[in-house]
């Protein structure tokens, strides 16, 4: 009942599609192992730059530390700020909001009388605050003019020589 019959299956291939497979996949692997190198070759063009400008920075720091840096100076006193949340000014139907927290460092000896005047602080900050748009918190150096301008009206509220540096902790904008 059972055939003994052996039938041999022979595949045809189509000579024009291997030949297109080879070339595609050589080309496909060209592109990444060329993608790869340029992107290693981008990695360490960064890694070396970023060591300059890193040793450039310590030098800096090394040969003359800034005036009024809290670091340098272990009996700085530290004056925590209760967080702020303020409107930002912008044309959208949406309300955006940042939250601030930061600390001032007072001067040596000043540390209560920075206590007391802190309402004034915060009055001089709040103007300056509600009048940032979205866009002025975009960039590498937004942080930076925002602590510029606290330490400016933090000085000009206390008087010179009260305000030693503002250390800014968050910066929140929702």
């Amino acid at each position: 009942m059972a055939s003994d019959e052996v039938i041999d299956v022979v595949p045809v291939e189509d000579a024009g599609t291997k030949k297109k497979g080879g070339k595609a996949r050589l080309i496909a692997i060209a592109v990444v192992v060329a993608g790869m190198l340029a992107g290693a070759g981008g990695v360490w063009w960064y890694m070396q730059t970023s060591g300059r400008a890193e040793h450039a920075e310590e030098g800096k720091h090394a040969e003359a530390p800034a005036e009024g840096a809290a670091e340098a100076d272990p009996s700085a006193s530290y004056i925590e700020v209760p967080p702020m949340m303020v409107n930002l000014r912008g044309g959208g139907a949406q309300a955006k909001f940042l939250k601030l927290r930061f600390i001032i460092v007072a001067a040596d000896g000043k540390t209560e009388a920075v206590k007391a005047r802190l309402p004034v602080v915060l009055d001089a900050l709040q103007p300056f605050l509600r009048e940032l748009r979205p866009d002025d918190l975009n960039g590498a150096a937004a942080v930076f003019r925002i602590k510029e301008e606290m330490m400016r009206r933090s000085a000009s509220a206390l008087g010179e020589g009260m305000v030693r540096d503002v250390l800014i902790q968050d910066l929140i904008q929702q």
